[in-house]
């Protein structure tokens, strides 16, 4: 018999104190609920909660703590055509784990019907096929860990893969490659403090499933967009084993990175879980309170309202389902020292009903949260569903993946005509996006690549995308790409790679030169490709994983990328806090749109359908905002040739801004040799598809 104390309905999930563990879970529906916990040998021992208070079943045990794995059972109606999914037969993951052990498995004793016959119950007991929620110790020695805090628009974000960025580095002890401890190892930390990188965001870490069909495919869900425990960080990258070893190692890595000046960003998937539709798993949510949990169809509630092309959407309105979601990100910044969060498809935040509402309960109660409205906030601003995309429409306090810098600058790239009035919004921070907000330069996070299509070696080596190792017959990820070969699809000769390292070049030099927060994929750097394939989500292998051989022979690359990191970083006047003006501040303007004649530019030279270059000027001692101790800001002034032309044009240093000037950096000479200076007046030829940055001296 195991002793049970009444305990307390608050924290939901597990929590030990020392002496032992108090159990809570909330379901609505159920009429008994019974917490089952496995020996080390298997063994189950049921013992059922019998305390109830606000539909939070609860008890408190003397002597069970870290390590203990376990589960529920649920006793409740089983009624699909209402909604209703109880089946004490399955084994449920607690929705507040804050850890998980193993994997599941694919028995048909997973599904909550037999197979070709989804309206019948299947009375299987799932539990030898399931993974356990598991008891972590809390404590933690943080010693003196502070969150770097950098300012946003001092922000530069790597995206990463745990796996991928570290299971291939030759450098890092191979009994870690993969883990959390690999991302805090020195290698790693050297190679991104170089890089210039502030934060680093990762793929999701919370627990996350691959689906039955793609491990019949020998394929696995590497992306980890399938989340089935918001408060556990996924077992697969710990290298510590799973019996809750992989919460000290993740705290170990956030640790390591703020003692590198570099903040964590999570990439959540709140808006849909791995249980999928009527026809998926029975995991946990669906087994607890199917329908607190998830978007049901009105009219027909066996059924699930899905905008995320998943599945299933889980239910905004459900007071549960957000405490489930505020407690979980205030966990990951209170207990995890997280430092903010990127919120995948986050249009599905914001559906309360069928519309997207800016001003729906989730994002008022993120607002009002002492915590949480003090972390980086980034949204990806669209979903699938009608008017999803909602890119500039997020709340003031939220920053937002720029979709259309991103389509913007590939277009400006692959010589697409009448791109100049757009690169001209998105290069200076998306005024059009985001001022009319209150929001500055920064709401908007620049990025060319992402997880989610071509890498950069591959935006500028393929025309088409080629994912036929997906085994979906090349149907997946998108067509949409603005790619371009550079004139010969995959691998060329030299005059064609020549090219596309130049062209790799101007996409990072304006990346790195635009207004707003740049966003770096990870191994871009190093010339990471993926043979076409831009919908990886499924390939856990070398297709995907970052090749750190690569580094000798991209070496040009990734000194190139750190002297645009180091740019950026000493000059102000590329990482402004507010918006231009466009009007004369102290003499001069504080930008200047110039033809490649030195003239400025009219209407008629914006809205000239085949123009491709032009000049900007950046004037550095026009830049009104204070320092954070409230000096002025004063800093050099640059003028910046773009030429996305196929030939070479000669561009006039206008005379008005300055008489002498210094070439800082020329995408078409990724070596800098000597000092290369002209005055005003001089004709500079600017090579085709290049940039040339000059300095002001």
């Amino acid at each position: 018999m195991i002793e049970q104390w009444p305990g307390d309905p608050y924290p939901l999930g597990a929590t030990y104190d020392g002496a032992g563990t108090n159990f809570a879970l909330f379901s609505e529906v159920a009429e008994r609920v019974e917490l089952c916990l496995f020996d080390e040998d298997g063994t189950e021992r049921p013992v059922r909660l019998s305390e109830c208070d606000g539909f939070v079943w609860h008890g408190y045990l003397p002597g069970i703590g870290p390590g203990q794995r376990y589960g529920y059972r649920v006793h409740g109606p089983h009624d699909p055509a209402r909604g209703l999914r109880c089946n004490p037969a399955k084994l449920l993951l607690d929705p507040y784990a804050k850890a998980i052990e193993g994997e599941v498995d694919w028995d048909e004793a997973v599904y909550g019907y037999r197979f070709g016959r989804p309206e019948s119950r299947n009375e299987a007991d799932s539990a030898p096929f399931m993974p356990r929620s598991v008891v972590i110790n809390p404590f933690f020695g943080w010693g003196h860990d502070r969150p770097p805090a950098t300012p946003y628009h001092d922000t530069v974000i790597y995206e990463a893969h745990v796996r991928g960025l570290t299971i291939a580095h030759p450098r890092i002890p191979e009994e870690i490659r993969g883990t959390y401890a690999a991302l805090g190892h020195p290698e790693i930390l050297d190679h991104l403090t170089k890089l210039g990188v502030t934060a680093l965001e990762l793929m999701p870490v919370h627990q996350f499933v691959t689906d039955d069909f793609l491990s019949r495919r020998g394929l696995a869900n590497y992306w980890g967009y399938n989340s089935i425990g918001f408060f556990a960080p996924h077992n697969r990258y710990s290298s510590r084993g799973q019996r809750g070893g992989q919460v000290p190692e993740f705290k170990a890595m956030v640790r390591a990175l703020h003692e590198a000046g570099i903040e964590v960003i999570l990439d959540v998937v709140y808006n849909h879980t791995a249980e999928g539709n009527h026809l998926g798993p029975t995991l946990g949510f669906k087994g607890i309170d199917n329908i607190s949990y998830y978007r049901l169809v009105e009219d027909d509630p066996r059924h699930y309202y899905d905008t995320t092309g998943t599945g299933n959407s889980l239910l905004m309105r459900s007071p549960h389902v957000l405490q489930m979601i505020m407690d979980s990100l205030r966990y990951w910044v209170i207990e995890m020292h997280v430092d903010g969060f990127r919120f995948d498809l986050a249009s599905t935040l914001a559906r309360e009903l069928h519309e997207v509402d800016r001003l729906s309960s989730f994002f008022d109660l993120v607002q009002q949260d002492p915590v949480l409205s003090q972390v980086k906030l980034i949204a990806e601003p669209w979903d699938v569903g009608q008017g999803g995309y909602q890119v500039g429409n997020f709340p003031s306090r939220w920053t937002e993946w720029n979709g259309r810098y991103r389509d913007t600058i590939r277009d400006l790239w692959r010589g697409r005509p009448a791109t100049l009035p757009e690169f001209g919004y998105r290069f200076t921070g998306s005024s059009d996006l985001y001022k009319d907000d209150s929001r500055r330069p920064a709401a908007s996070i620049n990025f060319v690549t992402c997880h989610d299509g071509f890498t950069l070696q591959d935006l500028v080596s393929y025309n088409d995308k080629h994912n036929e190792a997906n085994q979906e017959g090349n149907h997946d990820g998108t067509d949409d790409n603005r790619s371009w070969n550079c004139g010969a699809e995959g691998r060329a000769e030299a005059g064609v790679e020549a090219l596309r390292e130049q062209q790799k070049r101007n996409f990072l030099t304006t990346l790195f030169l635009s207004q707003g927060v740049p966003m770096i994929s990870h191994g871009d750097e190093l010339g990471r490709t993926q043979a076409g394939n831009n919908n990886g989500y499924c390939q856990d292998n070398e297709l995907t994983w970052v090749d750190w051989s690569d580094v000798r022979e991209n070496w040009l690359m990734v000194e190139f990328t750190q002297r645009l990191a180091a740019l950026r970083k000493q000059h102000p006047v590329f990482r402004r806090r507010r918006f231009f003006y466009g009007r004369p501040v102290r003499g001069l303007a504080d930008i200047a749109w110039l033809t490649p004649t030195g003239e400025e530019m009219t209407n008629g030279d914006w809205e000239a359908g085949f123009a491709k270059s032009l000049a900007v000027f950046l004037n550095g001692e026009a830049i009104t905002e204070p320092d954070r101790r409230g000096r002025a800001i004063r800093d050099e002034s640059f003028l910046l040739m773009f030429n996305a032309h196929h030939d070479t044009i000669r561009f006039t240093v206008p005379k008005e801004y300055g008489d002498m000037w210094q070439t800082e950096l020329d995408t078409a000479m990724p070596i800098s040799v000597g000092v290369s200076t002209c005055h005003s007046g001089e004709l500079v030829a600017v090579p085709g598809r290049s940039v040339r940055v000059l300095r002001r001296v």
